[in-house]
């Protein structure tokens, strides 16, 4: 009977325990869990993934991105060790820890350790419930095993490191890798890792920039475990005790703030974005930037761009010195402010009028009083130099010879130009194009200016500019032939450095518009474009101020950040004509406007005609006539070389591409003729 009774109570007591066990699982299964895809604040990455600027998450708390594997290992392992040394082969909470607390509280009538395991800390964090109230104690039990049924130990740990707070409005341990050692957190010291590991238990109480004795007491006591637990030294752990607490909170990245505002506002809903900035770069830019205005007063600005002009990527962006100072509207991006550009566009009509072959650098050009329908300009010295060479007169800026080349050539055509370059700009509403636009008389920005440059450095393509990796467009239209953009480069090469500044060939070219409003200084080597604004975000006038005296200096410092040495520019291309003044042909040894090539009694292209559109076909050459003239003809396209010393009067026009140019003959007496025609395909 007694042996009956036993077996009854037996079977009852393991009914009771399998059916308590169902109940409980399937109370762990019908546990809700909460949102376990956590908001993290956008963040800016460089080329390298380096972080650039950092954005917080609701109430201004800082939460970055992380990843398990991003997190120094020896992190990882001291805090389990010292919150939860059964973590990896627990289902979610310790009994033995349980028990082990339940005993001490009993023994020294106090709380001498918790039971509580990381899993079951995720699940508080996660709900922000409290730690005592033994309904919140319960709900934190279920929804930890409730969470290890659903996620691996790592991803649960992810949470952890995501959530944990460290002090203020700091949470997760990258923010606070950031915020107390300036540093991210695939690499921490002993020290670090044992701080981080302390904080989150009482991080209000334990705030190194508050509370440093605390904070550095409640380390130690995690070193001291660490010598049990974990594979660190008696003398690893004496040094990480001698590590002083930081007592400071270090700023967050807040580097090419324009730029990262810029990007967010174009895809909001992207929680990480890559740029093809490099953050050194940038960095030594914004510094060069605020030292530059610094003795300048309170409102002048500046600017830095700076460009790989060979894969189009830009390298640095400085919208002002400091995106917090009011004072100097540093909150306003000056790379991106529709702005005059001065005589930064003046390359540009050379270029063309080389293309044209209205010019060779050698030249001579008239320096002197003009009136154009009643449009006067004059030099910036208001002094005229007579005839110099085109070199001389744009390495000087003159102003008159430019307005000249311009009238020839024709604004749309500059226009045109600039649009192959994927500028943008404006003009005064309801006015069309005039020769204004030579001197400045155009609205752009110094992003679109900085194009112009890039596709002269590049041959006269326009350069593949963006700044997200990943996504370089393909290379633009051709602005220039190889030709006209190499005679530019050369010809800038050789203007005057500012004073103390190594000549050292860089191509610049500078800009001061009407009023002394804008400064700017672009230039170029082999390989980098970079740009230079200076003034005042108003757009008051700054008296006395030119781009030769204050933007060019800054140009030559940047440069001199980059590299020491300048990236050589390339050779001359076959169409180059490196010759003297007297070497050239009659036609080309002096620009004289008034003169019409087509009544000198010389050489006359019979085909194509004036303003043709021809068509080409591959493999079928298109073909030029002159009637009259005295050969041996030279032909030119755009100012390059097709054919020297030839006697036929027909010329095959082969590889001159497509598009608009200037066909030029010219015969053995040196009388010439030009007739503008479009290769279309």
């Amino acid at each position: 009977m007694t042996r009956r009774i036993a077996a009854i109570l037996t079977l009852l007591l393991v009914t009771f325990c399998v059916g308590a066990a169902l109940w409980v699982d399937e109370w762990i299964d019908r546990t809700e869990l909460p949102p376990l895809t956590l908001e993290t604040g956008v963040e800016v990455l460089d080329r390298d993934g380096d972080l650039l600027r950092a954005y917080t998450v609701e109430n201004g708390r800082w939460r970055l991105p992380v990843s398990y594997d991003a997190v120094d290992p020896g992190f990882i392992d001291m805090l389990v060790a010292f919150e939860d040394r059964r973590f990896w082969s627990h289902p979610g909470v310790d009994i033995r820890a349980f028990a082990r607390a339940a005993w001490q509280r009993v023994a020294h009538g106090r709380v001498v350790s918790g039971g509580s395991t990381l899993t079951m800390q995720v699940a508080r964090l996660l709900e922000d419930s409290g730690t005592g109230a033994w309904g919140g104690k319960l709900r934190q039990i279920r929804l930890a095993l409730a969470l290890e049924r659903h996620l691996t130990k790592e991803e649960i740990l992810t949470l952890y490191l995501h959530l944990a707070p460290y002090g203020g409005n700091i949470e997760g341990v990258r923010a606070a890798t950031l915020t107390w050692f300036g540093t991210e957190p695939h690499r921490l010291t002993a020290a670090q890792s044992a701080l981080l590991v302390a904080l989150p238990q009482a991080p209000s109480s334990r705030r190194p920039d508050r509370f440093p004795e605390a904070a550095e007491i409640a380390r130690n006591r995690v070193l001291s475990r660490a010598v049990r637990y974990t594979n660190l030294t008696e003398t690893e752990i004496a040094w990480a005790r001698a590590e002083p607490i930081p007592t400071e909170r270090r700023a967050f990245p807040a580097l090419a703030a324009h730029l990262a505002d810029r990007a967010i506002t174009e895809r909001p809903t992207r929680g990480t974005h890559h740029l093809t900035l490099d953050a050194d770069l940038q960095a030594q830019m914004e510094r060069l930037a605020a030292g530059a205005i610094a003795d300048l007063g309170l409102q002048m600005s500046a600017a830095i761009m700076v460009m790989d002009h060979e894969t189009g990527a830009l390298l640095a962006s400085v919208g002002s010195p400091d995106y917090t100072d009011r004072g100097r509207e540093g909150f306003v991006d000056m790379t991106q402010a529709v702005r005059s550009p001065g005589s930064a566009l003046k390359p540009l009509i050379y270029g063309l009028a080389f293309d044209a072959g209205l010019l060779h650098p050698e030249t001579l050009v008239e320096d002197r009083p003009i009136s154009i329908a009643g449009y006067a300009p004059e030099n910036f010295d208001q002094l005229f130099r007579g005839e110099v060479t085109a070199s001389e007169a744009l390495q000087l800026s003159l102003n008159i010879p430019a307005v000249t080349l311009l009238s020839e050539i024709g604004p749309h055509q500059m226009l045109a130009a600039m649009g192959r370059a994927d500028m943008q700009f404006d003009l005064p509403v309801g006015e069309e194009p005039g020769l204004a636009i030579a001197l400045g008389g155009i609205g752009t920005r110094m992003e679109d200016v900085m194009r112009l440059y890039a596709g002269i450095a590049r041959g006269g393509v326009a350069a593949p500019y963006h700044w997200r990796t990943g996504e370089a467009p393909e290379a633009g239209q051709r602005i220039l032939s190889e030709t006209a953009a190499w005679y530019l480069g050369d010809v800038l090469a050789d203007v005057i450095p500012p004073p103390n500044a190594p000549r050292v060939g860089l191509s610049f070219k500078t800009g001061t518009s009407y009023g002394h409003r804008d400064a700017w200084a672009f230039g170029f080597d082999g390989r980098y474009v970079i740009g230079i604004w200076m003034g005042r975000a108003d757009g008051a006038s700054v008296p006395g101020a030119f781009g030769s005296d204050l933007s060019a200096p800054l140009l030559f410092e940047a440069f001199s950040r980059i590299g020491d040495q300048l990236v050589p520019r390339p050779a001359p291309p076959p169409g180059a004509l490196t010759l003297s003044n007297a070497q050239l042909p009659i036609t080309l040894r002096r620009f004289d406007p008034a003169a019409d090539l087509a009544d000198t009694g010389g050489p006359e292209i019979s085909f194509p005609p004036e303003g043709a559109v021809l068509a080409w076909q591959p493999g079928l050459p298109i073909i030029a006539r002159v009637a009259d003239g005295t050969p041996p003809f030279t032909w030119l396209w755009n100012g390059a070389p097709l054919a020297v010393g030839w006697h036929d009067r027909e010329v095959p026009l082969d590889d001159i591409g497509l598009g608009f140019g200037e066909l030029t003959v010219i015969d053995a007496d040196g009388l010439a003729q030009r007739r503008a025609v479009e290769i279309a395909p």
